[in-house]
């Protein structure tokens, strides 16, 4: 741009719920400025994806937001370049009932709830928060914090720098919970478990009832930080 002169800027306004819904043939990605519609449910056998997304563009192409579906995969994408670029984007996903979900994020957080079958989240940097759900949990990410209050029978977690903390409201089957650099803690409901510890720099402090026979196990490692296993009820 001429000196003294600022360049033009693109600006797109925080805008939604905008809803589309995600079947096998998509229409062509909706981009900005979008016509927003209030979230109605979630039909039988339908997707339901509600996205919010604000982006400012000093010098660089418009912000925009885009959705495909390939086989059964759900791709949400967000594009954000420029020299001054400064975008943000929230997704809201409804999936019907009896349906196993996979989750996969590379920068941001995820939270899930109302899960009653199979749910594996994954994302490089960002916290997991799963709630009410019964279903079996497989939960990673690389650098944030883990937590669930569930009842599922079978959870797995990861954090590689990042506290983990689950509450389990029903009697669980195997819990494998590990964070490389991280407090972790663990309230299971009254029973005798199996339970086997380790952690390489921090307190540890393990007092549910054991029992090297039960069919009930829990597996905690930290290798940096706190290691709780209570009961919390």
């Amino acid at each position: 741009a001429p000196a003294g002169r600022r360049p033009p800027t693109t600006t797109i306004p925080s805008t939604g719920p905008s809803t589309c819904p995600a079947g096998p043939s998509p229409s062509t990605p909706t981009t900005p400025p979008w016509r927003s519609s209030p979230p109605r449910g979630n039909p039988p056998g339908r997707i339901e994806v509600t996205r919010w997304f604000r982006g400012t563009v000093a010098i660089g192409s418009d912000p925009k937001v885009t959705w495909t579906m390939d086989g059964d995969r759900l791709v949400l994408r967000e594009k954000c370049s420029g020299i001054v670029a400064d975008c943000a984007a929230k997704h809201r996903i409804e999936v019907p009932r009896g349906v196993s979900v996979k989750v996969e994020e590379k920068d941001g957080s995820v939270r899930a709830r109302g899960f009653r079958d199979a749910l594996s989240i994954r994302t490089t940097d960002g916290s997991v928060h799963v709630t009410d759900s019964s279903g079996p949990l497989e939960l990673r990410t690389g650098d944030g914090s883990v937590r669930a209050e569930v009842s599922s029978r079978t959870v797995r977690t990861h954090s590689g720098d990042g506290s983990v903390r689950l509450e389990l409201g029903a009697v669980p089957d195997l819990v494998d919970s590990r964070s490389g650099d991280g407090s972790l803690t663990i309230g299971l409901p009254r029973a005798s478990y199996r339970v086997d510890t380790s952690t390489g720099d921090g307190g540890e402090d393990v007092s549910v009832p054991r029992d090297d026979s039960s069919s009930h196990v829990v597996t905690a490692r930290t290798g940096d930080g706190n290691l709780t296993v209570r009961t919390v009820n």
